[in-house]
């Protein structure tokens, strides 16, 4: 089998509480974007074996796809193994749910090749110890995330928007923003209904006006160049600028490909990893 693994975005990012169990309670309305891995997965008699297209990237079990592979192995006494390879084209550690929508994409081959009797939320749920993005790499579209991810409500298709992704050189661990990050002292909340009605209209304007990711506070402070490179956008003609879970991917919406392409072409001059793509 061979499968799209998707990115995704924020198109906003809200804490709510922290939990005892050290997560934190989180409302947020994520989206999926064109730019995507490519996942083969191929039945074997037994074993996994993991492959990857970016020697950097782990192939054993610090990979969410292998950990994928061996729950579901494990969890559905599967006699047999699997061979996967990952033709990676999603930044790593970037904001955009590259190692989830791997997993999910596992997840989702492994079923079709050994249980397809098994429903959706019943994979979210085993995904969910994999990471808290992937039940909603699992349903994918757009999405209410809710809890620490697991909660998903599908929304309205949000697709087609063009939007520009810059992902500096440095990566941020999503653990360390959430540890630093002050509840209490969030100093203004996204308007999650208001977000949610302006899906449903399909209100790129309103969306891009009002987008908010409270992990900014955090992240932004420590990294000062993704302030710059959001006001820049702006500059150039973007509707709206937002940062991507805990960062540090930075995204841009435009309602012209013209003034879509003079932002990448600017931003490519200083980073590496700059993509033109749109919603799905």
């Amino acid at each position: 089998m061979i499968l799209k693994a998707y990115g995704k975005i924020n198109l906003s990012l809200d804490v709510i509480s922290r939990r005892e169990d050290g997560y934190h309670n989180l409302r947020m309305i994520m989206q999926n974007i064109e730019l995507h891995d490519v996942i083969s997965v191929m039945k074997t008699t037994d074993k996994i074996k993991l492959t990857c297209s970016r020697k950097e990237l782990p192939i054993d079990k610090k990979n969410l796809a292998y950990r994928a592979a061996e729950l579901f192995i494990d969890n559905y006494n599967v006699r047999g193994g699997v061979e996967i390879h990952i033709e990676k084209n999603i930044p790593m550690a970037a904001g955009l749910a590259g190692g989830s929508t791997d997993a999910a994409a596992v997840l989702r081959a492994m079923r079709s090749l050994y249980r397809p009797e098994i429903e959706d939320a019943e994979l979210m749920e085993l995904g969910l110890s994999i990471g808290a993005d992937v039940p909603y790499c699992i349903v994918g579209g757009t999405a209410l995330c809710e809890g620490i991810g697991e909660k998903v409500t599908k929304l309205k298709s949000f697709k087609n928007h063009i939007l520009v992704l810059v992902k500096p050189s440095f990566g941020v661990s999503t653990k360390e923003v959430y540890e630093s990050l002050k509840v209490d002292n969030i100093a203004e909340h996204p308007d999650t209904e208001f977000l949610i009605r302006s899906v449903e209209n399909n209100d790129l304007a309103s969306i891009s006006s009002n987008m908010k990711n409270v992990l900014e506070e955090v992240t932004l402070k420590k990294h000062t160049v993704l302030k710059e490179i959001k006001e820049e956008a702006v500059k150039m003609g973007a509707l709206g600028s937002l940062m991507s879970g805990s960062g540090p991917t930075v995204f841009a919406f435009f309602d012209d490909m013209l003034k879509a392409q003079m932002y990448y072409d600017r931003m490519k001059k200083s980073y590496e990893e700059v993509f033109i793509t749109r919603t799905i």
